[in-house]
């Protein structure tokens, strides 16, 4: 039975993970007392005597937990920014590729894709690698997603007993366009970073991101038709999946995935102007679902252990 240790259990990632895996019989939790989390010969203790060590952990602690492993057989899983583009670090989208999935499968050390990175990653990297995306293509991006991406603070504001009225309507952040999530997005895509624009809304979980995408700014001939046929060969389930159209009546909502770990992926638009969508939920294949499926690919488990789909 392989031991898991989740460093960070008391966060909202480490929570759900923690909830998710406790009543798992293919397993065993180490479970650290409230006083020997916070003591690091205790987690330090733990994170080498773990199989695999799942760090749900700001990105100063999470490389600050790596340096304490000793254990060569330990494998980490890290939730937090800190390894998303460092150097022997796999990252934990298996869906790009069979090569990917393998790396996922054998690695000692996997980046678990950030919620925001997860969409826009999705939608580029299959163009870029099929050639429709030109490597220097600059892209915005639009992603709308749930209070709870915020941890546990922005979850206590949003559900405050009143909470403040502009808190009421969709907020954007980021404007300064150094969102922590941009390495990834331009590392994984191939591309460079897009212009980006994160909407925080009155929600509690759910993800929408949006690429807009002229046709002239891609290979010629490129329709939506041709990227459909990109997205159709490479997300074939279980947990990415392509989707003829996303819409309802005309409207496509960022909370309808909520609740779930997979991901649905499509274009719409004309033969001029396209969008490229994916839908899914922050807290699932943006974050814990992530998480997860990298962990049961590690264990030899079916990939979808535990998964909502």
């Amino acid at each position: 039975m392989k031991k898991v240790f989740i460093d960070g259990s008391a966060g909202t990632t480490g929570l759900r993970i923690f909830e998710r895996l406790q009543g798992r019989k293919d397993l065993e939790l180490i479970v650290l007392s409230e006083a020997e989390r916070k003591n690091d010969l205790s987690r330090a203790r733990a994170l080498n005597a773990a199989d695999v060590a799942i760090l749900c952990l700001p990105d100063a602690a999470a490389r600050e937990a790596v340096s304490m492993i000793e254990n060569p057989e330990t494998v980490v899983l890290d939730t937090s920014t800190a390894h998303r583009t460092a150097p022997g670090w796999v990252y934990g989208f298996p869906e790009l590729s069979k090569e990917r999935a393998e790396a996922v499968r054998t690695a000692k050390r996997i980046a678990v894709p950030g919620c925001h990175a997860s969409g826009f990653i999705a939608l580029t990297a299959p163009l870029t690698a099929a050639g429709i995306l030109p490597p220097a293509t600059a892209l915005s991006c639009f992603s709308l997603t749930g209070y709870s991406g915020g941890g546990k603070k922005m979850i206590a504001e949003y559900e405050a007993d009143p909470k403040p009225a502009l808190f009421h309507a969709p907020r954007q952040y980021a404007l300064g366009q150094a969102h922590k999530h941009l390495p990834e997005m331009a590392a994984e895509s191939g591309l460079p970073a897009p212009v980006f624009c994160p909407v925080v809304g009155d929600f509690y979980s759910g993800m929408q991101v949006t690429v807009p995408l002229f046709a002239a700014a891609c290979a010629p001939g490129t329709t939506p038709e041709k990227i459909a046929d990109v997205y159709r060969k490479i997300y074939t389930g279980p947990v990415v999946t392509f989707a003829e159209a996303l819409d309802e009546n005309g409207f496509l909502s960022a909370a309808s995935m909520a609740g779930k770990d997979s991901m649905k992926v499509s274009v719409s638009g004309n033969d001029e102007r396209m969008l490229l969508l994916a839908v899914y939920d922050n807290l699932g294949k943006g974050a814990s679902g992530a998480a997860l499926q990298c962990l049961n690919m590690v264990l030899g488990a079916e990939p979808t252990q535990g998964l909502c789909l």
